[in-house]
Formats: structure tokens, sequence, C-alpha cells
């Protein structure tokens, strides 16, 4: 009986291991993915496909860590100040499509996600480009504005913080874009919806930061970059996939 019961021990113990070593397979597509159009920006061992923004080079304080793309605050930087080092996927552009993207802050963790990016010489990469923020609701000195909060159009529409998980752990927002319709699903929730190049945007644009960006108030692109902000915190990312819709 003793023997047998040790047996079984084992059995589930292989068992368990085998199921926790197959979820913690991350920045990989299931066949089902593969089928329904989904393809990685990030193979989680090396940075091929993304470079700095204006840039020909991935910046310094990128590094590869947990299975993630880890960006923390430049050297001779204090948390807060980026180094410069906003980055973008540049093999493709897209229009009308659905990313999903995994994300975890440090305390006080501030950084943002953004598509559509264009690229224009000297200029930032929010310049141009709507922004889905991701943030530590609970600590960062960005706290303070609804629409500044994690999952949010930054400065424009607000997300639910009650969707968001604490600094530590991690969060998965689902930007999607289809002829100009767009939602945010955060943690499997919808928390943004709106709509590009109508009055509703033209009105969101005028009561932001943005409506003195020339980028903005000309008109963002209809199709453009995946990049990501170094805003001078740690944050990770990872299973980035995206499919054309």
């Amino acid at each position: 009986m003793k023997k047998e019961l040790v047996f079984n021990l084992l059995t589930v113990s292989v068992l368990l291991f085998s199921l926790c070593s197959c979820a913690q397979q991350h920045n990989t597509l299931s066949s089902k993915e593969k089928k329904e159009g989904w393809v990685l920006l990030f193979n989680g061992k090396d940075f091929t496909g993304w470079r700095q923004c204006n840039g020909t080079a991935m910046p310094a304080n990128w590094i590869i860590d947990e299975d993630a793309m880890k960006v923390f605050t430049g050297e001779g930087k204090k948390p807060g100040q980026g180094s410069g080092g906003d980055i973008l996927y540049h093999l493709k552009k897209y229009g009308n499509f659905e990313l999903s993207v995994d994300w975890k802050v440090a305390d006080k963790g501030n950084s943002g996600i953004f598509y559509y990016v264009r690229e224009e010489a000297g200029k930032p990469i929010y310049y141009a480009s709507p922004e889905v923020q991701v943030l530590d609701n609970v600590n960062a000195t960005d706290n303070k504005v609804d629409s500044h909060l994690a999952g949010s159009l930054y400065d424009m529409i607000a997300a639910d913080p009650a969707t968001v998980n604490p600094a530590g752990e991690w969060n998965n927002i689902v930007i999607r874009v289809v002829d100009g319709a767009a939602t945010h699903v955060q943690n499997g929730v919808k928390v943004v919806g709106y709509s590009l190049w109508t009055p509703e945007w033209d009105t969101l644009v005028a009561n932001s930061k943005f409506r003195n960006f020339p980028g903005f108030t000309e008109g963002i692109s209809s199709e453009g970059y995946i990049g990501l902000q170094d805003h001078g915190y740690e944050i990770w990312f990872r299973n980035i996939k995206i499919r054309e819709l």
C-alpha cells in the first residue's frame, strides 16, 4: 500500500509539473491562434523586428527578462525620465488589427502602448499616435486623472480601474481597430470604445493635451507601427501578438 501511495503521489506530482510547464510557455501561438491569423511580434528571445523610434538599433535600457521585453531607468536618469528609449515594431505597418499584449509594472511604473505610430524626425513617439496607458494605478505619480489610468485612451477616455491588477502582477490588454472603430479590452473586460476620424474623435482631441499637437490636429494616420514607451520606469511586455482584420 505504501509503495502504491508513493507511486500515485509521484504520478500526481509529474502531472502537476507538466501542467505548470505548459502554462508557462509564453511568446508562443496555439494551432487555433495560427489558424485565426495571429502572429507574434516578440519571440521571447531577442528583439528581432524592434528598434528605437527614429533610430536604427535597440536602446541600451531594454533587455530580455522573465521571458519578456523589459525597459528600465536609463543610466544617469531618475525614475520618470525616459532615455529616448521608445521603440517600435518596424517590420510592418498595421491598419485594421487586433493586438494583444501582456504587461507588468514595477512600483510607480508608467508606460504606454502606441498604434498607428508615424515617425517624424525629431518628434516623440506620441507625437501623432493614440496611446493606451500602462500604469501602476496605486502609486504612480500620474494617477490623479482618470483618463491617465491603466487601459485608458491616454488623456481622452478613462478605463475602469477595477479591471487592473496591481504592480508586480501581469495584465493583458487587447486593442482592436477596424475602420476607425476602436476598443480596449483589459483583463477580459471592455473598458474603452471610440471612433477615429469622426466629430467625436475631434472633440476628444480638442479637450485633451493633444489639441495643440500638429500630429493630432492634422490627423493621425490610418495605419502605422506598433510602439512601446520608455518613461523611465521598469516595465515588462510579453505575449505580444497581432492579427490583421
